[in-house]
C-alpha cells in the first residue's frame, strides 16, 4: 500500500487551482481587455437583454458589437460540480439582423478544464415596427462537443446525468448540431413576455429535439432620470424564466426530460456595462439541483466606424 505524502498532495491541489486559475483568467481577461482598448471611445447605454436562455425581440445596434462572459456553476450528483461559461461577440450586421459567435469551455472539480466548442448565432427579426407580438427567426450552428457544459439550452432529454461522466469520456464525442428557434416576445406597459420554441438537429443520424423557454421581466421603474445615474432603479431589471426539454420526434412530452426555474436580475451601468445574475432551480428528478449564472457585458457602439477610422489613420 503506498503511503501518504504531503509534498505530493500538495502538489495535487496547487495543480487543481492552477486549472481554475487558468480557466477563469481565459474567460475573464478578453472582456477588461477590450474595455481597456476602447475606454477612451464614449459609450451608450448597455443594451443586453435580461435572460440567460430565453430570447426577446431585441437586437443589437447596428455596427455594435457587444462582448460578454457568462460563468455558469451547477452542483452535480454523481459526479464533480462544475464551472462551464461562453465566451460571446455579439454584432448588429443590419437593423433586422444580428449575428453572434460563442467559444465555449468547462472545468469540472476533480477532473480538467477543457475547451468544448464554438457556436456560430444569427437571428433575424422580420418585422421592424413594434407590434402586439414580435416575432425573431433563429439559427444557429454548434460545432461541440459532448463535455460541454454551458446549458445554453434544453432540450430533448437533457438530463443532469449527461454531465457526469469524466472529461475524458465525453470530450471526443464530437457534435456538430443545427438549431432553429422561434422567438415571439411581446411588450406591454413595461413588462417583456417573451416565449421561445426551440428545435434541434444532431447532423449524424438523429432524430430532432425540442424545447421551449418562457420569461417575464419588467424595469423597477419606467421613468428615465436626465442626468446620468448608477444607482437609480430604472437602470435595474427583474424577471424571471424557465425552460426545459420537450423531448424529440420520436418520444414527444415531459417523460425523462429536465426543467428549471430562474429568477434574474439585470444591472444596466451608464457605463456600458451590464451585469446580470440568476439562481436557477430544479423543478424535477432529472434536473440539477442548483445552478447559478453570472453575466456580464460590454457594448462598443459604433464599432464599424471606429475600426475603419482605425485603419484609415495608419495608412500613409
Amino acid at each position: 500500500m503506498k503511503s501518504f505524502r504531503p509534498a505530493s498532495f500538495a502538489n495535487m491541489l496547487r495543480l487543481r487551482m492552477a486549472r481554475f486559475r487558468l480557466f477563469a483568467s481565459i474567460v475573464l481577461t478578453g472582456l477588461p481587455t477590450m474595455a481597456i482598448y476602447f475606454g477612451a471611445c464614449t459609450v451608450a447605454r448597455a443594451q443586453e437583454r435580461p435572460y440567460f436562455v430565453t430570447y426577446n425581440h431585441q437586437m443589437e445596434e447596428p455596427g455594435s458589437l457587444e462582448i460578454s462572459i457568462n460563468p455558469l456553476f451547477a452542483a452535480q450528483r454523481s459526479g464533480g460540480n462544475f464551472l462551464a461559461s461562453w465566451t460571446e461577440l455579439e454584432y448588429g450586421a443590419k437593423g433586422w439582423w444580428t449575428t453572434e459567435f460563442y467559444l465555449d469551455g468547462q472545468t469540472t472539480y476533480g477532473d480538467s478544464t477543457i475547451f468544448t466548442g464554438f457556436r456560430w448565432e444569427n437571428r433575424f427579426r422580420p418585422l421592424m415596427r413594434e407590434h402586439w407580438i414580435n416575432p425573431v427567426l433563429y439559427v444557429e450552428f454548434e460545432d461541440i462537443n459532448a463535455a460541454d457544459k454551458t446549458m445554453l439550452e434544453v432540450v430533448g432529454h437533457d438530463v443532469e446525468a449527461d454531465h457526469a461522466p469524466p472529461n475524458v469520456l465525453t470530450r471526443h464525442n464530437r457534435q456538430r448540431e443545427i438549431e432553429a428557434k422561434l422567438i415571439l416576445s411581446s411588450n406591454f406597459k413595461g413588462w417583456n413576455i417573451s416565449e421561445n420554441i426551440i428545435h434541434e438537429k444532431n447532423l449524424s443520424n438523429s432524430p430532432w429535439e425540442f424545447g421551449y423557454a418562457v420569461g417575464l421581466s419588467r424595469p423597477l421603474a419606467l421613468a428615465a432620470r436626465p442626468y446620468s445615474c448608477t444607482f437609480c432603479p430604472e437602470n435595474f431589471t427583474a424577471g424571471v424564466e424557465m425552460y426545459g426539454g420537450l423531448g424529440d420526434r420520436y418520444s414527444f412530452g415531459l417523460k425523462d426530460t429536465s426543467h428549471y426555474l430562474a429568477p434574474l436580475l439585470a444591472w444596466n451601468l451608464p457605463s456600458g456595462l451590464t451585469l446580470r445574475l440568476s439562481p436557477s432551480f430544479g423543478l424535477n428528478g432529472n434536473s440539477h439541483r442548483f445552478l447559478l449564472r453570472f453575466g456580464i457585458s460590454y457594448e462598443i457602439p459604433g464599432f464599424k466606424r471606429r475600426v475603419r477610422q482605425m485603419f484609415r489613420a495608419k495608412k500613409p
